[in-house]
């Protein structure tokens, strides 16, 4: 498969030098190649830090695929995060601070984070939740519903969060694949100034299933029927008794489903040791996490970003952590940096679409606020188009002065950065960056061989890493496929990329969506980051449709910037724009004006879903799509 990487970039974009010498990670060569050549010590090292009530005997077991990570200990991931940080002086520190969209605050210190989730764990317990259960978490995005998550785990049981707003037959497909003993749900949700209606779903999902239920109820205590619960009601109703489950390493923590192209969600399973280990490791080298620092991820507990860099990673750490319910740009687009100006957030882990829409409101929002407080921003999901990083470079971090904007790569199958620009390296427009420590990638050919630089092809792992997943929930043989899809024994990841001289990757796009234009294969980010380079584009998608002379031509559906209007001569000046930048091969033969681009509830652009409406096409799957 041999993709052409036709967007060139020889920019590099540097930390300020008070940011690089003050960065966690000096030496980040030495590291890399330490993780490689010695991964027992590197992670055994590193692993070692958390409380193991068992110590382990190996490090690491790989029988690839199958690999297993710190044998014969016992641990529990939500002790680590709770008990030992209050033991070691953090009772005080606010662990978590919850906003809502109206600004309200509300904040749980460490201590008080530990109390109530030994009250909710009793609870659980109670109804008769236990090691090896799964409790099914459909809650919005607040205090509670991290509460219900770390006092399942707390049991030992294994929790599986669905996004709260996914639909009837996505939440009780879960379920059912889970085999869920409980649901835990949320009777509303706040987007926009507006309630959203969770109940009815749920209620509409767990019909004629034998499953408890406890309601986090906000808009009125319901009555309710047997079997089904009041979660403030059982939080304070019951004391703080119940004790951690120590379980073997390998234990499940979580199943979190992501949706396939075709065909039903997997069940992606991360467990306590590896999980706790690798994520932490990330969010102090890579995200350069200090322990008085204010860390704000912007996703969701329904998605692997708000799981490890919400929840566990900066939990574990001892760090404060944000959270906000509700849309980034309600009331205003100045929400967010009303809200870094506030608390003075030191570290911001958001997503490409979150940068795109800064970019389509301007930088006039930003501007209004002191962000001087912000030293890092990461941004992942998917490609960082170049005119976005750019963006976020000069208006958000006061271009370079003040802080980095650095880009990275990985899959809710990978828990945690894989590919990324540590702050130490420059950042290149059009890069994720380089292979992070643990982490040997590659780019190859559908034969498994190795293509030049600057080549496209298929982006393999050739190595495990601790907080990798271990298989998916009920259906092993779906967890071999990654390994087995190209030959030689790696974990096919699913995207193209290219990779530079100094081995900066490039991601280009699924692989699914590469476009086969005249006997050229070119990536979607190419094409898209073109696109989005023009001043009156503020997002973009291409798809590839039937051509009779090409094979495929290239179709654009462009989302404009606040001001912009459509027009034909817009249209021809985008076009022109995309032909100087990438010559004729990759300029769209079309371009469609949309008001929004089709996308995941976690900010994914569905290509896949433009496609099959232009082709009349099963789009498969769309459980996940945003409303």
């Amino acid at each position: 498969m041999a993709v052409e990487k036709i967007l060139r970039s020889e920019e590099k974009l540097w930390a300020p030098e008070h940011v690089r010498k003050a960065a966690n990670l000096q030496d980040f060569q030495g590291e890399y190649r330490r993780s490689l050549e010695d991964p027992e010590d590197f992670w055994g090292t590193w692993a070692r830090r958390f409380y193991w009530e068992k110590p382990f005997e190996r490090v690491l077991e790989w029988n690839l695929p199958e690999h297993r990570w710190f044998l014969g200990g016992t641990t529990n991931a939500v002790y680590n995060a709770l008990e030992r940080n209050v033991e070691r002086g953090l009772r005080n520190k606010v662990a978590l601070l919850y906003l809502s969209e109206e600004g309200q605050e509300t904040k749980l210190t460490y201590g008080e984070l530990l109390d109530r989730v030994r009250r909710l764990a009793t609870a659980l317990k109670a109804l008769g939740v236990g090691k090896g259960d799964r409790v099914v978490i459909y809650m919005p995005l607040t205090l509670e519903g991290i509460l219900a998550m770390l006092a399942t785990a707390y049991l030992g049981a294994i929790h599986s969060v669905v996004y709260a707003g996914l639909g009837v037959g996505a939440l009780r497909e879960r379920i059912l694949d889970a085999g869920a003993k409980l649901l835990i749900a949320g009777d509303v949700s706040y987007r926009r100034g507006k309630v959203v209606d969770l109940r009815s779903i749920a209620e509409e999902a767990i019909r004629d299933l034998p499953l408890k239920v406890v309601w986090f109820q906000r808009l009125g205590k319901a009555e309710l029927p047997p079997g089904h619960y009041d979660f403030e009601e059982l939080l304070f109703g019951h004391p703080p008794e119940a004790r951690a489950e120590m379980v073997e390493a390998e234990h499940p923590l979580f199943i979190l489903y992501t949706s396939g192209s075709t065909g039903k969600p997997k069940g992606v399973v991360h467990v306590h040791g590896g999980y706790m280990v690798g994520t932490t490791y990330h969010l102090r080298t890579f995200f350069d996490v200090k322990d008085d620092d204010l860390f704000w991820a912007t996703s969701d507990i329904g998605w692997i970003v708000g799981h490890s860099y919400i929840v566990y990673a900066p939990l574990l750490e001892g760090i404060t952590s944000v959270l906000r319910e509700g849309a980034p740009d309600y009331p205003d687009p100045g929400a967010i940096w009303r809200a870094v100006e506030r608390y003075r957030v030191n570290v911001m882990f958001t997503a490409p679409t979150a940068v795109r829409m800064f970019m389509k409101f301007g930088p006039e929002w930003p501007k209004k606020y002191d962000l001087s407080s912000l030293r890092l921003i990461a941004v992942a999901g998917e490609p960082l188009n170049p005119e976005a990083l750019r963006f976020a470079y000069q208006h958000l971090v006061d271009e370079g002065k003040r802080g980095f904007v650095t880009d990275n790569w990985w899959q809710t199958e990978l828990g945690g950065p894989t590919l990324g620009t540590p702050l130490t390296l420059p950042a290149k427009p059009g890069f994720a960056g380089v292979a992070l420590p643990g982490v040997e990638a590659a780019v190859v050919d559908e034969a498994g061989q190795p293509v030049p630089p600057g080549q496209g092809g298929l982006l393999v792992l050739k190595r495990p890493f601790p907080h990798m997943m271990r298989t998916v929930w009920g259906n092993h043989d779906r967890y071999l496929q990654y390994w087995r899809e190209v030959p030689g024994n790696v974990y096919m990841a699913g995207d193209v990329a290219s990779q530079d001289e100094e081995g900066y990757c490039s991601v280009l796009g699924r692989a699914d969506d590469v476009l086969n234009v005249a006997g050229h294969r070119i990536g979607t980010a190419d094409v898209e980051s073109a696109l989005v380079s023009h001043p009156a584009v503020a997002e973009a998608a291409v798809i590839g449709v039937p051509d009779p002379v090409k094979g495929e031509a290239i179709k654009a559906f462009v989302v404009l910037r606040l001001g912009q209007t459509p027009s034909e001569e817009l249209k021809d000046s985008i076009v022109q724009h995309v032909r100087r930048e990438l010559g004729p091969i990759a300029t769209p033969s079309e371009v469609v004006f949309l008001d929004k681009l089709p996308k995941t509830r976690s900010g994914k652009i569905l290509r896949r879903l433009l496609k099959a409406q232009e082709l009349g096409k099963d789009p498969g799957d769309l459980s996940t799509l945003e409303e």
